[in-house]
């Protein structure tokens, strides 16, 4: 899953963590997943790092609070894999390459093509769907995503909305 606009509030760069607010309802939506055996990852586009607006230490230091919240919960995220790029770095890991897809895929042993992909935007969906991902789902929690979207997407208003399509 992404993370800003999936898990929190999408504000623009995201660094501090007095800036951060989780989305309602995604603690409770994770434990249910993780009750039917899901796992997570999050998989992030980070560009204010290559764009100088953040450090990468700011990142870590605001990732590894995210993650203590969720350890909190009893909800494991397994790694968040990001990229700190801009897009005019022509990267391979920058969303919407499948890099840092595939790259979770070889360290967890992912199957794919049975996970979920849940994004904010188009890029976060096309990353899925060039790793093989076949069921994804594209949140209006985060950015405006247009009103008519591929046969391959599904669409949920926030990630409480995601996990009910997931479970069904």
């Amino acid at each position: 899953m992404d993370r800003d606009g999936v898990i929190n509030h999408e504000i623009g760069y995201l660094h501090k963590i007095k800036d951060c607010v989780f989305i309602d309802g995604v603690f409770d939506s994770l434990k249910e997943l993780s009750f039917h055996g899901y796992e997570f990852i999050i998989i992030s586009n980070q560009s204010g790092i290559g764009r100088g607006f953040y450090t990468l230490e700011d990142f870590k230091i605001l990732n590894s609070w995210m993650l203590s919240k969720f350890s909190d919960q009893k909800i494991t995220i397994l790694e968040t894999f990001y990229c700190p790029h801009t897009p005019s770095d022509n990267c391979l890991c920058r969303k919407p390459n499948a890099k840092m897809f595939k790259d979770a895929q070889r360290k967890y042993n992912v199957k794919l093509s049975e996970s979920w992909s849940i994004g904010d935007k188009l890029t976060d969906i096309e990353a899925s769907i060039r790793a093989g991902i076949r069921n994804n789902i594209l949140v209006r929690s985060g950015h405006k995503i247009p009103d008519k979207t591929s046969r391959f997407i599904l669409v949920a208003n926030s990630i409480v909305e995601a996990k009910d399509l997931i479970i069904s």
